[in-house]
């Protein structure tokens, strides 16, 4: 048993006798009333959703869960192939399990999976990650006058950002996964 300071993305909860994996969950703390976590959360067994409020302070029944280093392969379908870096095993996860997550994954990216009873229930994507810029079109003279100073530009992976207009084709920039905004270009 835990509390819900241990509520997180990834972390594995045992209510009315069924596993849900934290797909998401905003700590709210209003001016009036008591602190609460709002989760969404995804049964392991059935696949489905559902959204829980916990109150601040109240127990939740966590369960442990193995945390493993794996590196990103290839998608074939809606199953996305990643290898164990300490085995060299390669493990197939579906689209569901993955979900919004999909969209930061590109060849060679190593994540932290997150496995309950040898399978993965989960993924840890890092904070940013670097992606080549493929398209990005020109700025134009006055868009900044009209307060348009950012552009959408396509990454290597296929992922549209909003960066500023100053971000040309073949620069490498970061991405925050956890908003999926502009995090700045590599190296600065």
């Amino acid at each position: 048993m835990g509390d819900t300071t241990q509520i997180k993305k990834g972390a594995v909860i045992r209510h009315n006798n069924d596993l849900f994996v934290v797909k998401d969950f905003q700590f709210v703390n209003p001016g009036k009333g008591a602190a609460f976590t709002k989760t969404k959360m995804k049964s392991i067994s059935s696949g489905k959703g559902i959204e829980m409020t916990y109150k601040s302070g109240e127990s939740v029944d966590v369960v442990q869960v193995q945390r493993q280093n794996m590196q990103y392969l290839y998608q074939s379908g809606d199953m996305y192939s990643f290898m164990n870096q300490a085995t060299y095993e390669t493990v197939d996860v579906s689209h569901d399990i993955l979900g919004d997550d999909v969209k930061y994954l590109k060849e060679g990216l190593e994540v932290m999976a997150i496995m309950h009873e040898g399978n993965v229930v989960a993924i840890d994507l890092p904070k940013k990650i670097e992606y080549t810029v493929k398209t990005a079109p020109p700025a134009v003279k006055g868009d900044t006058a009209s307060g348009n100073v950012t552009k959408e530009v396509i990454c290597d992976n296929g992922l549209i950002v909003y960066a500023p207009i100053f971000i040309k084709e073949g620069e490498v920039i970061l991405v925050n996964t956890e908003t999926g905004d502009y995090g700045g270009r590599s190296g600065e």
